[in-house]
């Protein structure tokens, strides 16, 4: 098992150079020079030489490569071409609240995905199974950013129950310890702030996670229909064990493996695809901030965030591949 993880972690390596390669040849290709934009319209061209000359982008494109990539080997990505700060402090002061939305979004898609496709797959051609599927259908075809605009209409704009937007009200914002408001506000022993961090994530959360619960609820509903035809379930019946714990304790376990590969590649993607969410919601994370940089031409930082979010991506599969030794004892990394 050791040796599997260095292994793995290994492969981080060539994943994340390829990663780097990738993003900042398509920032240098593809975006437009960010000189005139940092500087404005009226500077001259002479104003606009200097500037690039002292960011370093008049070097090869393979010089300004490997400063970018010698930098970020020390935790050095560079500093933004418009707040100047560096960039690592830009991103950590707003990926906590793309963690906290993601990590959510990610406990109600797999706990209502798993509930809907365990419900399913028990009662095939039921009601429930008909009904179950009908929502999983609807959830994989509506877009996130409509979806995101009914939860407003409703909760907050008919109902008045929730609010559309921001992560906590200003005068409740507790003092920051690990960026998560939920986390922040306990440590503080502030309830109002955490009942109000905890509103804000509603809406947001629910909308980020339709997508993947209807994957999950598919996928569990698919695997547990698999494993109930196999013949150690017939055996466990047959011997009177109670439905319900030849449901859970035979049938669900041995069906997790692709539920668990399901969940870990939902989380990833949350963690990078929360753009539009949190530009509806004016969640305050990467992903807007992110656009907002694309937009601007701002290379350090888009090279930071999707370096940091491939980072992320490869870990978090990791860990499920080390789950799966938990879950079915058959699988050894060993050899």
């Amino acid at each position: 098992m050791i040796k599997y993880i260095i292994k793995r972690i290994l492969m981080l390596i060539p994943v994340l150079l390829g990663v780097s390669i990738i993003v900042f040849l398509i920032m240098r290709v593809f975006s437009p020079d960010p000189a005139p934009i940092v500087l404005g319209q009226h500077a001259t061209q002479e104003a606009i030489e200097a500037w690039r000359q002292v960011n370093g982008l008049n070097d090869p494109i393979y010089l300004q490569y490997w400063h970018f990539l010698t930098g970020a080997l020390t935790g050095n990505l560079g500093s933004s071409y418009y707040t100047k700060a560096p960039v690592i402090k830009e991103i950590m002061s707003r990926f906590p609240a793309t963690i906290e939305l993601a990590i959510v979004a990610i406990i109600l898609a797999a706990v209502f995905g798993i509930l809907i496709g365990v419900i399913s797959a028990v009662k095939k051609n039921s009601i429930f199974d008909n009904v179950g599927m009908f929502l999983a259908l609807v959830g994989v075809s509506m877009p996130i950013f409509w979806l995101g605009i009914l939860l407003i209409i409703l909760f907050s704009g008919s109902l008045h129950l929730l609010p559309s937007s921001g992560r906590i009200d200003p005068l409740l914002q507790p003092a920051t310890v690990t960026g998560f408001y939920l986390i922040d506000s306990l440590i503080d022993g502030n309830m109002e702030a955490f009942l109000n961090a905890l509103q804000h994530l509603v809406l947001p959360s629910v909308a980020l996670a339709m997508y993947s619960m209807a994957i999950i609820a598919r996928m569990t509903r698919s695997s547990m229909l698999d494993t109930l035809q196999q013949d150690y379930i017939r055996t466990a019946r047959a011997k009177g064990i109670s439905e319900g714990k030849v449901i859970r304790k035979h049938a669900f376990r041995n069906g997790l493996i692709p539920i668990v590969t399901v969940i870990g590649l939902q989380l990833g993607s949350l963690l990078g695809g929360a753009v539009l969410t949190e530009t509806v919601f004016s969640w305050p994370g990467i992903g807007a901030y992110t656009v907002t940089c694309i937009l601007k031409s701002d290379f350090p930082v888009v090279q930071g965030v999707v370096l940091l979010i491939a980072t992320v991506f490869v870990l978090v599969n990791l860990v499920v591949d080390i789950v799966y030794a938990f879950l079915d004892p058959r699988i050894k990394y060993s050899k």
